[in-house]
């Protein structure tokens, strides 16, 4: 029985010590809780709510990461959102350009580029997605005046001198059919 009890003795010390705690850590953590005192006058923080607009580029970075994904119809939804919230913003009429582009719809593209273009003037990315445009088209003379226009601008810029090389390798392998020959 003494070796009964000296086993049973520090397991109910365990026991009263465990729950003695677990009370003490309860206590401990309402005595924290403490509500908030509100300032006299009201709470000169605005809450995002009172806040009738605000503008935000989420459309335009959810527009290019779509367009990256190759999502081009969806890209084009967001970014169509983005000018209709901030008309000026000309990242959001050059992004709606080429996605219009790459959903073949030139004539919104070509407004696109028009909107971009008033606001921001044409710029070295505008004239080579303006040459790309006219490329997709098959308007080869009318992307090359777009490009060379662009290069001009910045001579370094490796896209517009791979746009360039694809508009040359283009010229060179025009295909036709079969009949079509003189």
């Amino acid at each position: 029985m003494g070796r009964g009890l000296r086993r049973l003795i520090p397991a109910v010390a365990c026991c009263w010590l465990a729950a003695g705690l677990a009370g003490c850590d309860y206590t401990t953590r309402e005595a924290a809780i403490v509500a908030p005192v509100d300032p006299p006058g009201g709470d000169p923080v605005q809450e995002p709510t009172d806040v009738k607009y605000y503008p935000s580029d989420e459309p335009v970075r959810m527009g290019l990461e779509q367009y990256n994904r190759g999502n081009y119809g969806i890209a084009q939804r967001y970014f169509k959102d983005a000018v209709e919230k901030s008309p000026k913003d000309v990242t959001a009429w050059v992004g709606l350009a080429a996605s219009y582009d790459r959903i073949r719809r030139f004539d919104l593209a070509d407004q696109a580029y028009a909107s971009a273009i008033r606001l921001g003037g044409e710029t070295v990315q505008i004239l080579n997605d303006q040459g790309y445009s006219l490329m997709l088209r098959g308007n080869l003379s009318g992307a090359r005046k777009k490009f060379e226009k662009a290069y001009s601008l910045d001579p370094g810029n490796p896209v517009i001198a791979n746009n360039l090389e694809l508009l040359n390798g283009s010229r060179k392998f025009i295909e036709r059919p079969p009949n079509n020959q003189p």
